[in-house]
């Protein structure tokens, strides 16, 4: 079929994910058809660098015909049973085991789903129910951080931080709450009211001040009632945000005080993406829980999966009796042979280490180039995650809701260019972010860059172009996924 046909039938049938339905339907959409290594390749002929590495999660590029072959052969071995009923399968246990060596010595048992979200679902009902068997039944909060994305169900929405999900959501699970999170640049930085004062606030001193908020959370729902932190290593779709070095040391001096379980969301920060195994370890974080999915099988079949600590397994094992959840695709054959085969691959081709040792580091020296140009007010990586913060070249400070009214997305309009020259750079309000795949190259890396600067370079014209014309010449209606809380 044609472009035009498969953008017909998209717009009468397919509602996506994250999207503003009338628009997209009146833009059409984009048709992928095709896509190998660090590309993907759309129905117009066009060759567009995934710095995105789809959504987080292609960590070893497209084309592995060793994937492929995976879920071939279990295809055909056995493509589906599931693990209830006392039953179980060989790719499964593998799996299981696999991910229990990969991970902190403390970890020893997972539980699977079928996707990140499903884990934070998994990890609300697992931490109640522990506290409930520890007979600590009020142990019921879990606080999480704001602007966080812990999925998009019911359960993941609440744990979540993202005012616009709220919004729509309606009533939210009960007992979440939510603490400010580590953006210094944002919140720090450019503070709300502090604008144009330039930065009174550290880093160091910034990662402290969240910190001491989370203390007072406790102390304002009493540590008896709370049952968990949850958090990422990195925000990821939040923005990229790499917390101030202070921060997560704080963070543990103050769990340390208390009786409260530690989550820590590696869905993103999992598998290679911060230059260890899980994010976890590049923190030296020791959590109770750790939800998984995305690079646990290079995006190539859906699975997810709880990380569970020793501390919280015994006592669902030697206590528990029967834990009333699960679902039907909880260790899928197929995707937890591909899995296995993905871990393998990563394990055999060292990709890990060479993020932390070679093109992560790569990265970040020719990322920091962007700091130069004119629009970019902050540049920051770990490993193979980054940012870059646009600001107003007239006033050096974040773009002013003055001058660019609402529905006048800066970001989004810098994200579109950047299809239009080859590049997938998501945005985050006035943020852009990448996340490209783990076996990116040091030429890509370059290429990467150059083409980043190009589009920064067609922003700044357009939004130069719309100054002169005294009104806005190109309005663009950011999605939720886009906007900040």
């Amino acid at each position: 079929m044609h472009t035009e046909t498969y953008r017909q039938l998209d717009r009468e049938h397919h509602l996506h994910p994250f999207t503003d339905f009338k628009a997209l339907g009146d833009e059409g959409s984009r048709i992928v058809i095709h896509a190998e290594g660090v590309y993907i390749h759309d129905s117009e002929g066009n060759r567009i660098l995934d710095a995105m590495a789809g959504l987080w999660c292609v960590n070893l590029g497209y084309g592995r015909e060793e994937l492929v072959e995976a879920a071939t052969a279990q295809l055909r071995e056995l493509p589906y049973y599931n693990n209830f009923f006392k039953s179980t399968h060989p790719p499964a246990v593998k799996l299981a085991e696999m991910l229990c060596r990969l991970a902190p010595a403390h970890m020893n048992r997972v539980f699977f789903t079928g996707s990140g979200s499903e884990a934070n679902d998994t990890v609300l009902r697992m931490v109640r129910r522990y506290w409930a068997l520890e007979g600590k039944p009020d142990k019921q909060w879990v606080i999480a951080r704001e602007n966080a994305y812990h999925g998009s169900t019911v359960a993941g929405m609440s744990l979540g931080g993202m005012a616009p999900m709220h919004a729509q959501g309606g009533p939210t699970v009960p007992k979440i709450a939510h603490v400010r999170q580590p953006y210094w640049f944002g919140e720090g930085k450019f503070a709300e009211g502090r604008v144009g004062e330039g930065c009174d606030i550290s880093p160091e001193a910034f990662g402290r001040e969240c910190a001491a908020a989370l203390e007072a959370k406790i102390l304002e729902l009493g540590e008896e009632n709370v049952a968990a932190f949850i958090a990422e290593p990195v925000q990821g779709a939040g923005g990229a945000i790499i917390p101030p070095e202070s921060y997560w040391p704080a963070v543990k001096e103050v769990l340390a005080r208390y009786d409260i379980l530690l989550v820590v969301d590696e869905v993103i920060c999992g598998f290679g993406r911060l230059g260890e195994w899980f994010g976890s370890v590049h923190y030296d974080l020791k959590p109770d829980l750790m939800p998984i999915a995305k690079g646990l099988s290079s995006g190539y079949l859906p699975i997810g999966g709880v990380l569970v600590g020793d501390r919280v397994a015994e006592t669902l094992i030697e206590r528990g009796g029967e834990f009333f959840h699960g679902f039907t695709y909880s260790g899928h054959p197929v995707c937890a042979a591909v899995a296995l085969k993905n871990l393998e691959l990563m394990q055999a081709e060292g990709i890990v280490e060479r993020v932390r040792d070679d093109v992560g580091p790569y990265l970040a020296e020719r990322w920091a180039t962007l700091a130069d140009h004119s629009l970019v007010g902050e540049v920051r990586s770990l490993g193979l995650i980054g940012a870059l913060e646009l600001i107003d070249p007239d006033t050096g400070e974040r773009f002013d809701k003055a001058r660019f009214p609402k529905g006048f997305g800066v970001g989004t309009l810098c994200r579109d260019i950047c299809f239009d020259h080859g590049l997938v750079m998501r945005s985050v309000g006035d943020t852009m972010i990448i996340s490209p795949p783990l076996v990116i190259t040091r030429a890509e890396i370059d290429e990467l860059v150059r083409l980043a600067w190009e589009a920064l370079d067609e922003t700044a014209r357009r939004l130069a172009a719309r100054e002169q014309a005294d009104g806005p010449a190109i309005m663009i209606q950011p999605s939720i996924e886009e906007s900040r809380s």
